[in-house]
């Protein structure tokens, strides 16, 4: 007998436990330019996202990160600040966020927003007042340069987005940019730096988030002297060893400051930290008690499409969490990597491994991230024409891959419209054709679809008492399968290119791909997962 179960019948979805809601929180990351364009612009908008909310809900989700829609000059997608109180009229008005939050809240959503402390955007005031020689220049890292008339840069760092990462102005004098010129790094090092954002925090929280995703957690403390590297390829090193300009100790004391800060407000707010480090054990230091509440796990995100290499992620990530008492976090996609459609092979091969990793990733112990359209099965846009790219690191040599636009490109709601229900105006990056089959309206009710399927996993995720934070054992499984038991629940995923014959585990609740289920066995189809009630 063959089936699919790609829909489970749950009668009332309950409300998560108020206590240490983001322990086992489903939260849905927003790219705001990209979810859903309310005036018609091409741009997705506050308006936008806030018309969208109802998707989420039905979704599961129970919290929304949004990314920045603060002032800015747009040089790497808003996340170059011009002014952190104020809403870009790209977006919106802070009117347009006091009604998203509220409409959010009363859909039971939590929302996150994003907070990027490590630089500011060239045309904040700050900035701008530096370069005209005020007191504001020692708030960023400014130095004289090397060699005889001061024209090589301070040190030999490179830019996250390639290149050098300094920037000489007309004095004389360069200042640090880890990513593109027009972010310049600040100096934590500055009372006035760290004044500002503690005041930029409550603003936000007084507003009613109910929490930050902290940008570049890692990179606000420097190396004393800003010490050489002398090595090339610098964006390689990222997240494999300990920089002089990323994962320093430093950082520790001030996310110690903002805990304290997020625990003196009602209503449990929390701060995740994007945080590159070369070890589970350097990653958990971010979420020890007096820490950040979460770390975005991108060891987890990295591994390849194996069962040796992801069964010993998910080991050491839980030891390294669980040595501090944190929850562990799962994400598969965001912003700034390729899609893992794509990633793990693209076409149907990519969509089988996507949809498995799916179960496999909300089955395990902590908290999970999706990437909006992830829900769709949405691929890498790998065909934009270079004109229409906006990534800075496209235009530089040596950092990032350049290619992040291809997972920005506007989601697809409608199998018709001029941007298949993104906007009346188009989008402002082109959409492929085959997006109209896989948009919201088109999958939905779809038992076969990925969305149903995504549906069905939060829906049965929230009912299980096993799922969500807790603890897992690893059971026997063939060589390319992996098998986990938690409480009254069992998921076993098949990694391999070929069907394998497993003794049932229990009740079958949902599945990835067609099984066939005998009286005894199951035949797991190449590259899928079931989940199984015992």
């Amino acid at each position: 007998m063959t089936q699919e179960l790609a829909t489970a019948a749950v009668a009332q979805v309950p409300a998560r436990p108020t206590t240490g809601w983001w322990r086992d929180a489903v939260i849905y990351q927003v790219y705001a330019r990209s979810f859903a364009d309310g005036d018609g612009d091409g741009i997705g908008d506050l308006a936008g996202i806030r018309a969208r909310l109802p998707h989420l809900r039905e979704l599961g989700a129970d919290a929304v990160w949004l990314t920045p829609f603060y002032l800015s000059p747009q040089a790497d997608g808003g996340y170059d600040v011009a002014d952190y109180r104020t809403v870009d009229p790209l977006f919106g008005s802070l009117s347009d966020a006091d009604d998203l939050v509220r409409e959010a809240h009363r859909l039971g959503l939590r929302v996150i927003v994003d907070v990027v402390p490590n630089h500011t955007s060239d045309q904040h005031p700050w900035f701008r007042a530096a370069l005209a020689g005020g007191p504001e220049r020692e708030r960023y890292h400014f130095r004289p340069g090397k060699g005889a008339d001061g024209g090589l840069p301070p040190n030999d760092w490179e830019s996250v987005f390639g290149g050098p990462a300094w920037t000489r102005v007309p004095d004389g004098d360069w200042y640090l940019h880890l990513f593109a010129p027009e972010q310049p790094d600040l100096d934590w090092e500055h009372p006035a730096v760290r004044a500002e954002f503690d005041s930029v925090l409550r603003f936000w929280l007084d507003l009613g988030v109910d929490g930050f995703r902290i940008d570049v957690a890692h990179g606000m403390v420097k190396a004393a002297g800003l010490p050489d590297i002398g090595a090339s390829e610098q964006a390689k090193l990222i997240g494999n060893q300990v920089l002089p300009f990323f994962d320093q100790d430093g950082v520790h004391e001030i996310h110690r400051a903002w805990r304290a800060l997020l625990d003196g407000y009602e209503g449990e707010r929390i701060a995740v930290a994007e945080a590159w480090a070369p070890s589970p054990e350097r990653l958990a230091l971010y979420v020890r008690p007096d820490e950040l509440h979460q770390a975005f796990n991108f060891q987890f995100l990295t591994c390849d499409w194996d069962a040796e290499q992801m069964r010993a992620t998910v080991d050491a990530s839980l030891a390294a969490t669980g040595a501090v008492g944190a929850p562990t976090t799962w994400v598969l996609s965001n912003h700034d990597v390729v899609r893992h459609v794509t990633r793990y092979g693209g076409g149907d091969q990519g969509l089988r491994r996507a949809r498995a990793a799916a179960l496999f990733t909300l089955a395990l112990p902590g908290s999970a991230y999706l990437y909006q359209g992830e829900e769709l099965g949405l691929p890498e846009v790998t065909e934009l024409p270079d004109e229409v790219r906006q990534d800075p690191a496209f235009h530089r040599a040596s950092g990032q891959d350049g290619f992040r636009d291809g997972c920005r490109v506007p989601i697809p709601w409608t199998a018709d419209g001029p941007s298949y229900g993104f906007g009346d105006g188009g989008s402002w990056l082109p959409q492929p054709a085959s997006w109209r089959g896989l948009s919201v309206a088109a999958q939905s009710g779809d038992p076969h679809s990925t969305l149903e399927l995504y549906r069905s996993a939060l829906a049965l995720r929230r009912e299980l008492p096993g799922l969500g934070d807790g603890t897992m054992a690893w059971l026997p499984a063939p060589r390319g399968v992996l098998a986990f038991t938690r409480p009254g629940f069992v998921c076993t995923v098949n990694t391999l290119d070929h069907p394998v014959q497993l003794p049932l585990q229990g009740r079958p609740l949902l599945t990835s791909a067609a099984v066939e289920f005998g009286a005894e066995h199951a035949l797991l189809p190449a590259e899928s997962a079931v989940w199984w009630a015992i």
